[in-house]
């Protein structure tokens, strides 16, 4: 492996996501739109851009009008995957700069500043994994022969965050200011959606995020820690709601939150929700009743809840709901009736999220 592709792999999985990543019917673009230093001027808003029947028109400000929305998403979309390529262009400039000043290569300060602060689980909670997940691994698949997949899924997370503790440390010390002007701001559109559902928070809480999710959808699963690291940001602010929205292509996500749903009446929603997430490729109905049984349900009664598919009606009303509200893709968060789509940086949330908490005038 080459040295540099250690700190490279570090650097575009921390800060080089799509930062309007969700699960959609419909494909994004393999590769972004090639940025040129020229641009055409737009037409004027009288310009007709279509003419049809007798005479009758269609001008470029009455499209606009119409399409007003999506071309205010597509700005802010432009915006966040510039600001995201300046700021890893940054720490990939003081990763370069640091290692050279401790005279080491990048991969080398990598290791010492990340991989080697992140101490090894212990060995028993290594073995229960492997226990747990047995059943799941093909057929005489050894403890020492998967070890060192374990033992990178459990400290992956830690990793991760120890290298965004380092990297600001970087930009700290360097006075990093990040100048990209940012588009006008539309008007604040709210939402009517009902928070009903499994919920994390006080219900004094002010601020309530309802989330859409698909237990299918990757972009769900690495919204989690976005969604974790916001919730410990605003302890006793927020009360987090769990909607189920399960898209038509994810044919295992609709049985996937039935079994959440069994899993809440016996208490333990959300340590199925996380079992879930963590396990996505493995979702048929076996495999959900084998989770059950590992977060030490009460087999019978989830597994007779499952199979009669008495949840379906609240998963299809959610679904209802998330639709109704504007919901086109997973996940989906609704701040106090604002819309937040797809996997968004923390900083997206806290931006809403501070706003609303500002004394109202």
């Amino acid at each position: 492996m080459l040295m540099r592709s250690t700190s490279s792999t570090i650097l575009a999985a921390l800060l080089a996501a799509s930062l309007f990543s969700g699960c959609n019917k419909e494909k994004a673009p393999a590769t972004a739109p090639t940025t040129t230093t020229t641009t055409s001027a737009e037409p004027t808003p009288d310009t007709v851009v279509a003419t049809f029947g007798d005479g009758q028109k269609i001008t470029f400000g009455e499209l606009n009008d119409r399409i007003k929305e999506p071309l205010a998403n597509l700005e802010k979309q432009k915006y966040q995957l510039r600001k995201q390529g300046i700021e890893g262009f940054v720490v990939e400039k003081l990763v370069q700069a640091e290692a050279k000043k401790r005279n080491l290569t990048e991969e080398q300060l990598i290791k010492a500043e990340v991989d080697d602060k992140i101490p090894q689980p212990p060995e028993e909670e290594l073995k229960k994994m492997y226990e747990e997940a047995k059943d799941r691994l093909p057929p005489g698949t050894t403890y020492e022969q998967v070890k060192p997949q374990i033992v990178d899924f459990l400290s992956g997370s830690k990793k991760q965050e120890r290298a965004r503790e380092f990297f600001n440390e970087l930009k700290k010390t360097a006075n990093v200011q990040i100048t990209l002007p940012e588009p006008p701001k539309p008007p604040v559109e709210r939402k009517q959606v009902a928070a009903t559902g499994a919920a994390k928070g006080p219900d004094s809480a002010p601020i309530t995020i309802v989330e859409f999710s698909d237990f299918q959808c990757p972009f769900c699963s690495r919204a989690n820690e976005t969604v974790d690291q916001v919730l410990k940001a605003y302890p006793d602010k927020i009360r987090l709601v769990f909607r189920h929205f399960p898209l038509e292509f994810h044919q295992q996500a609709p049985k996937a939150s039935e079994a959440s749903l069994c899993a809440q009446d016996q208490g333990k929603f959300w340590e199925m929700h996380d079992k879930l997430f963590a396990n996505q490729k493995a979702l048929e109905v076996p495999a959900l009743k084998g989770y059950a049984k590992e977060l030490g349900l009460d087999t019978g009664k989830f597994d007779k809840c499952l199979d009669s598919g008495e949840k379906g009606s609240i998963v299809q009303t959610d679904l209802a709901d998330g639709k109704k509200a504007g919901v086109n893709g997973t996940p989906a968060f609704f701040i106090n009736g604002i819309l937040i789509s797809g996997a968004q940086p923390f900083d997206e949330f806290k931006s809403v999220i501070d706003a609303e908490l500002q004394p109202k005038k």
